[in-house]
């Protein structure tokens, strides 16, 4: 008979971790066991506040009633119809309602099961646009360094995170990459956007004059960067981007699979930075991390460049799970609890608070920079000598000790908590970061 077992001891565990040293983790387990609005809560009842919206997903909370009973009605109903020549009402209600708070002009939503599918697919109807219009020889695809678009080949193609790529050959061909946006000795603690920085957009003319612009499909990055470490666009950058890109027809892709769904006090941060894609990838906030969903929003020029010439298959792309009836009804408990409780205007609402009380932690030990935007923050702690990213994991394992969890990469603490977060809980955030810091050597 089958019974859960007691994962006391996990050195033998079947389970291999990603993105986590299994041995170390291993050794010394974190466990969570049940969630609820703000918390998590440890296999021994210990209570976790979640200052990561669990891994940047569940912006509206944990367990939320609509979500888990349109998921439970779901699965009583039906509970897997294919997209593939065939339909169901769920998939098409919810495509229109997430064009109804889409920016003008994205009313086509491609679905597809993670942020990483969602980049694939960005990519790919990219480089199909370009060909139904007869433009085949545009096949280059222009990523970022510190870009991280998942961890499909596409994705880590285009994404510029080192330790992602260096294992896994060279990938897509014809990718090239922009310099990254981050200058700590210019904007370090900058609130919001950095002031300098916007010029760093002209490295596309120079890939432009090297590759020839007429070769290149499209441009990608992320509005903010997340995995990055919370790299924040520089005043005027993203407009300076859409215009080099414009004047050479070569598409701009956002990665909006973090800045989407409220964190940035927007439905989408393109919305708040005011620079419109001409596509962008969603997934993570679309059903608050209860069922696995992305999805591709398109520009209807885009998608009726598809729809000239004989009936027939328009992209031969698509994936078993796109428009999963279970996900679809947890986007639409989802999108019906963020309107509900106004999530989106709530994170708007709290942004002078959290950015201050981020920033309240300069001056403290090893910390170098902080930065932030909407409900997204960064501390950058100097590197140990001799031990990069060793103080970041540190930091990740003192402050779940302390009853918060929190984000690391490398020796940068990212923070994204959901958007229901009360002002006296980003008070106990950063007082537990702030003696966190005060005891890492």
């Amino acid at each position: 008979m089958n019974k859960r077992a007691d994962f006391t001891d996990l050195q033998e565990s079947a389970f291999w971790m990603p993105f986590t040293s299994n041995r170390q983790f291993k050794k010394a387990p974190r466990l969570l066991a049940r969630a609820e609005g703000m918390h998590y809560w440890t296999p021994e009842g210990r209570q976790i506040l979640d200052a990561c919206a669990g891994l940047w997903c569940v912006n509206a909370g944990h367990c939320r009633p609509k979500i888990v009973e349109a998921i439970q009605r779901q699965a009583a109903e039906m509970d897997f119809a294919p997209t593939f020549q065939m339909g169901h009402p769920i998939a098409f209600e919810f495509a229109e309602r997430l064009a109804e708070i889409a920016p003008e002009g994205f009313k086509r939503v491609f679905f597809t099961n993670s942020g990483s599918e969602s980049v694939d697919s960005a990519l790919k109807i990219a480089l199909a646009y370009h060909r139904a219009r007869g433009e085949a020889q545009r096949f280059r695809l222009i990523g970022r360094e510190r870009g991280y678009h998942g961890v499909n080949f596409g994705g880590i193609s285009v994404g510029g995170l080192s330790h992602n790529r260096k294992t896994f050959g060279p990938g897509v061909a014809g990718v090239d990459h922009l310099r990254h946006t981050h200058d700590i000795t210019r904007n370090a603690f900058s609130h919001g956007q950095p002031v300098h920085g916007a010029e760093l957009a002209d490295e596309l003319e120079r890939l432009c004059a090297l590759h020839d612009p007429s070769t290149i499909a499209a441009v990608i990055v992320e509005p903010v960067s997340g995995s990055g470490g919370v790299l924040v666009p520089p005043q005027g950058y993203l407009q300076r981007l859409r215009e080099i890109c414009t004047k050479h027809g070569i598409l701009l892709i956002y990665d909006e699979v973090i800045t989407g769904f409220g964190r940035l006090g927007k439905p989408f941060g393109s919305q708040r930075l005011g620079v419109l894609p001409d596509l962008f990838a969603t997934a993570k906030g679309m059903t608050n991390g209860a069922v696995p969903m992305g999805a591709v929003f398109v520009r209807e020029s885009i998608y009726e460049a598809f729809m000239q010439g004989p009936e027939g298959i328009e992209l031969f792309h698509g994936y078993t799970y796109s428009g999963h009836p279970l996900a679809c009804a947890a986007g639409i408990g989802a999108l019906d609890t963020y309107e509900e409780e106004g999530l989106f205007e709530r994170a708007a609402s709290l942004e002078t608070h959290w950015e201050q009380a981020i920033h309240s932690l300069k001056g403290e030990r090893n910390v170098v920079d902080i930065r932030n935007i909407g409900l997204m923050g960064a501390i950058e702690l100097a590197p140990k000598p001799g031990a990069p990213g060793s103080r970041g994991y540190t930091a990740l394992v003192k402050c779940f000790e302390a009853g918060i969890l929190i984000r690391y990469t490398g020796d940068t603490l990212a923070f994204s908590p959901p958007l229901i977060v009360e002002k006296a809980q980003i008070e106990r955030i950063f007082d537990s970061v702030r003696k966190v810091l005060q005891a890492l050597d």
